[in-house]
């Protein structure tokens, strides 16, 4: 089976690679950096298939569509402000795809064009969103009744430097958005809106010690497809994190709207990644750690029923892949893996939640994703 993979960024390569080590595929990578395909070739394993690299600029739809079509499928890897149009050209070419691109249109805007090309696609299939959809919709199924959902996550650095102690374990730019777009929950049934970073708390975590939550703009998709009156999203930071973001955001440093210096117009958005970003930058064989928690709470049988799964993850120094690469890339991976041994066939698009519906697919994702070291401890009360 021919597969290609759109991106070969952070996530993108590792999993090429991961897709590599399994001989019924013969695995392709697109992306318009020739070096980072380069180095991306040298890591193969000595056992795995070549893996093929193609040199393409994917921000074009129509090459996006003439390159999938010699493909059996898709994985979806571009940066999020070009994940939409490439989706529906992945789509429109009749491919069967798994998304991690977390564009922020709405992705049932493609479920007809979907349906009508025969096409399975599994939208937002990383770790958050991602696996934690899956679980959440997993212990909605189960449940008589849902009533709370609430799941945290974090990517982080082992080692925590001055001033920011905090290292892009994604896009940059995307890190930047949980900062700014304001943050929807759903308390007592009502939408709610807040400003990003508020509601800090502090919380223990095994592993890791104490961490800092605070509100962001994770529901997606899951705020229309599962029935419960309270769920919410926080994303973990080392303490002091929060303060810091929100003094550069309440200055200005994150605005899109250009001013004048000294009678140059220029963005202070360009102008913070341009200084903001490097110090970021998670730097080869750098440990990182991906925590994550999610906890659904409801009624069976007219008792209460509380499901809970943590995560902890590192980095992995055989491999040489980040967490944040091993957990969003792998749980993308094996759902690949589940399209392609035709365990999960529903036609349109599907949100991880959706999986979550068919426990064995659940159980298939968790010992796919077990088999490469990420694993999600569960806990039923």
């Amino acid at each position: 089976m021919k597969i290609i993979v759109l991106g070969a960024g952070l996530v993108g390569g590792p999993m090429a690679l991961d897709l590599c080590g399994d001989l019924k595929f013969d695995v392709t990578v697109a992306d318009l950096n020739q070096t980072v395909l380069q180095k991306l070739a040298e890591r193969q394993k000595p056992a795995s298939n070549v893996l093929k690299t193609i040199v393409t600029d994917l921000s074009d739809p129509g090459a996006v569509a003439r390159l999938v079509a010699d493909y059996d499928m898709a994985i979806n890897a571009v940066p999020g402000f070009m994940g939409f149009q490439t989706l529906k050209a992945i789509i429109g070419a009749g491919k069967n795809v798994v998304d991690i691109a977390f564009f922020i249109e709405d992705p049932f805007e493609l479920d007809e064009l979907a349906r009508r090309n025969n096409v399975t696609a599994i939208m937002d299939m990383g770790v958050a969103p991602g696996m934690c959809n899956v679980l959440i919709g997993y212990a909605d199924h189960l449940l008589d009744e849902t009533d709370n959902i609430l799941y945290m996550v974090g990517g982080l650095p082992e080692i925590r430097e001055w001033p920011y102690e905090y290292k892009a374990v994604f896009s940059p730019v995307d890190v930047i958005e949980e900062y700014t777009r304001p943050a929807r929950y759903i308390e007592n049934g009502i939408h709610i809106v807040k400003p990003a970073l508020s509601d800090p708390e502090l919380l223990n975590f095994p592993g890791i010690g104490t961490l800092e939550a605070f509100n962001t703009d994770g529901l997606r998709s899951l705020a229309h497809t599962v029935k419960c009156p309270n769920m919410k999203e926080k994303t973990l930071r080392y303490p002091g994190h929060i303060e810091k973001m929100r003094v550069l955001r309440e200055t200005g440093f994150f605005s899109q709207e250009e001013i004048e210096v000294r009678g140059v117009r220029i963005k202070p958005m360009d102008l913070t990644a341009k200084l903001l970003f490097p110090k970021w930058k998670l730097q080869e064989g750098e440990v990182d750690i991906t925590v994550m928690q999610v906890m659904v709470e409801g009624k069976k049988d007219g008792k209460k029923v509380s499901y809970k799964w943590d995560l902890f993850d590192k980095y992995d120094p055989a491999t040489r892949i980040h967490s944040m690469a091993r957990t969003t890339g792998y749980s993308a991976t094996v759902a690949l893996r589940m399209i392609a041994d035709g365990l999960y066939t529903r036609k349109g698009i599907s949100v991880p939640e959706f999986i979550g519906q068919q426990p064995e697919c659940v159980a298939y994702l968790l010992a796919g994703l077990k088999e490469r070291g990420v694993i999600y401890r569960e806990s039923v009360k």
